[in-house]
């Protein structure tokens, strides 16, 4: 299907639900939307969006007016304009926003019209929008972040891994030796930081351990969860330094782009940045997949791109709102062109040509396929909530970075594996029914 037919569909879906959105506006005069969203990882992106978003404005009669902030403020900067009732018309955020529910637009007339026009959505971009104990649609992912493995392809091939590690075996073993024989760690987090909570819950989910069931029932306190803790514990201590429990959410891309680390977890933009300052020492970076642990190879997405629409937002300003989004969807692949390949599409056929971009990457990768590994991403890329729904509680628990605090303790000696997860797993029962509580969360069967 060609986008100018897609296009129709959206707009004739519109018309029936009275949304009163047509191809260049019908809005009142004086109409304005505003956008907050973050300094993107990608400058391009951002110099895209921005010309972009001028072009709808003008062809559809609507002022339109950015902001870009650093990531660590979209939420709390969402908060206060909700408190306020009045502030910026569309927020994305790159987490789950389901604990902002009650302030938030339903946007299920948009989710539905654009899978009508575009097909079938990713599984982690519906669950970072959809709470299925209230059946609403809180918000519109329109993009995710895939987070596949960075490792050194000369370090790794000395070690005798010339296509990185496969395994979190190989990882314990080959980034021990390359620690032992170069004194180059591998770059895992452990602190109260995106990467690291990323990281930790790979390696959890991998080894068979959770945070929750399907039923939303707390299973932190596991055999599983355990071993994974163990065995994180153990490669800090053999393969990694102390810097990894002061942690930030540059210190991987930092330190992969000095060449002071064997391997991290991460999006394409450390590797990105090292492109345009070293091409040579860009080569030597590689990508893997999930590794795999004992119950599989899972990983989270890195981040997602989340669009919401506070509910102080009325009138022509929601419905020129809700066509920009649909319409920023219907142009994904300039999206995803634009951030160098970071920003994957929700809705797949929205980038007919992103197979041939990993294939033959666009932006002068060495070799051209260097990305081609990405093509699995749907096969091993998962939501916060995985395996059951990413809730309220959820999110809370990611923002108290409980996981990632659970791991350095042990790592630093300060509690045993066992006590460690015992305590984390407290900590989120009580988050866990606080939201259960006010019905944002199933499940307490158990």
């Amino acid at each position: 299907m060609n986008r100018a037919i897609r296009l129709l569909i959206v707009l004739s879906i519109f018309a029936v639900l009275g949304i009163g959105v047509t191809a260049q506006g019908n809005y009142a005069e004086g109409t304005e939307i505003s956008l907050l969203q973050w300094s993107h990882f990608v400058p391009r992106y951002d110099e895209w969006f921005d010309g972009y978003a001028a072009e709808w404005g003008e062809a559809n009669g609507v002022g339109v007016t950015v902001d870009h902030v650093n990531f660590t403020e979209l939420f709390s900067t969402l908060a206060a304009e909700i408190d306020a009732g009045a502030g910026h018309t569309i927020v994305e955020v790159l987490f789950s926003p389901a604990a902002f529910i009650d302030g938030l637009h339903d946007l299920r007339d948009i989710n539905e019209a654009a899978a009508a026009a575009h097909g079938e959505r990713t599984g982690t971009c519906h669950a970072a929008s959809y709470l299925p104990i209230n059946d609403t649609f809180y918000a519109y992912t329109h993009g995710y972040v895939p987070d596949p493995g960075d490792y050194d392809i000369a370090l790794w091939t000395e070690a005798g891994y010339p296509e990185g590690p496969k395994t979190y075996d190989d990882l314990l073993e080959g980034g021990r030796a390359i620690y032992e024989a170069t004194g180059i760690p591998v770059g895992i987090g452990m602190s109260p930081e995106l990467d690291s909570r990323m990281a930790n819950r790979a390696a959890i989910w991998s080894f068979g351990g959770s945070i929750q069931d399907e039923d939303e029932n707390v299973v932190l306190n596991s055999e599983e969860t355990i071993a994974a803790v163990k065995y994180l514990a153990q490669l800090q201590n053999e393969a990694m330094t102390d810097e990894v429990f002061g942690w930030t959410a540059a210190s991987n891309n930092q330190a992969l782009i000095a060449g002071e680390v064997s391997y991290i977890l991460n999006s394409n933009s450390a590797y990105r940045s090292l492109q345009k300052i070293d091409e040579a020492a860009a080569a030597n970076i590689g990508f893997t997949p999930a590794l795999a642990g004992p119950a599989g190879a899972w990983a989270s997405s890195h981040v997602w791109q989340i669009y919401v629409i506070p509910k102080y937002v009325e009138g022509d300003e929601l419905a020129a709102a809700k066509q920009f989004i649909l319409d920023h969807t219907e142009n994904y692949s300039d999206a995803t062109y634009h951030s160098e390949l970071y920003n994957f599409p929700c809705y797949p056929s929205t980038v007919e040509e992103l197979d041939g971009w990993l294939e033959a990457d666009p932006w002068g990768s060495e070799p051209p396929n260097k990305f081609e590994v990405l093509k699995t991403v749907n096969d091993w890329s998962v939501h916060l909530g995985f395996p059951g729904v990413t809730n309220p509680a959820v999110s809370q628990v990611f923002a108290e970075s409980i996981i990632p605090n659970m791991v350095a303790q042990v790592a630093l000696g300060e509690q045993t594996a066992e006590d460690a997860v015992a305590a984390a797993h407290e900590r989120i029962e009580e988050i866990f029914n606080d939201w259960r509580a006010r019905g944002m969360v199933g499940g307490g069967d158990m």
